[in-house]
């Protein structure tokens, strides 16, 4: 099943082994199977109701998981870099996606089919503690944003959403994280207007450099 020519997935090993050690012969498998790709901002990668069949790694850029009420968007998710996505029913069984998966800056991408994840799977035993602590953690996140969804105080969704994601907040359209929120656009600009001017409201655990506001997307 090997191909004549692997490609440099070194970033892609790097997040794998920080939660299993990989042995050689899985990182040769990952190295001649996963396929680099570009996905260009606002472009698909997986519409509603098709079947997903493949698994995905950002190296660069973000996309986001989306569906409609009516004519309106719903964001459920956002993942950037170093992060895996895929339509996770469709690990189990063949079930047409419940998202539409959109690039929203121009991607970089490594993907890797589920015929060639399942086989990994059956030969090579070790790697698949690797896909139970990526199930671990994808269900954390799961838990996360039902959690956020059951706060009903703007200003604490949008406190929570800077404290796991404040790199994204100059990253993602306003609208997006709104919708990700389950809050209007208008609610989250008067939120975010509160928090500039008093920046004690914003969480400090995180440590990161302060935001540069004139590059919010909106």
């Amino acid at each position: 099943m090997d191909r004549p020519q692997s490609i440099d997935a070194t970033p892609l090993l790097q997040v794998l082994s920080c939660l299993h050690p990989l042995t050689k012969r899985v990182e040769d498998y990952l190295c001649n199977h996963v396929r680099p790709m570009k996905v260009k901002k606002k472009k698909l990668l997986l519409r509603e109701g098709t079947i997903c069949n493949n698994v995905y790694f950002i190296r660069k850029g973000v996309v986001r998981g989306f569906t409609f009420e009516g004519q309106r968007e719903i964001t459920t998710w956002i993942s950037t870099d170093n992060e895996l996505v895929t339509s996770i029913p469709a690990l189990d069984e063949p079930v047409p996606s419940l998202d539409n998966i959109q690039a929203i800056e121009d991607c970089e991408l490594l993907m890797l089919s589920f015929e060639e994840l399942n086989w990994l799977y059956e030969h090579y035993p070790e790697f698949n503690y690797v896909g139970r602590k990526l199930v671990q953690r994808y269900y954390g996140d799961a838990e996360r944003r039902a959690y956020l969804a059951r706060l009903n105080n703007a200003e604490d969704k949008y406190r929570y959403f800077l404290g796991r994601h404040e790199a994204l907040s100059t990253r993602v359209p306003l609208r997006y994280i709104a919708s990700y929120l389950g809050i209007t656009l208008e609610t989250l600009s008067r939120v975010r207007r509160r928090f500039a001017r008093a920046p004690e409201v914003v969480p400090a655990k995180t440590g990161k450099k302060k935001i540069d506001r004139s590059q919010i997307i909106y």
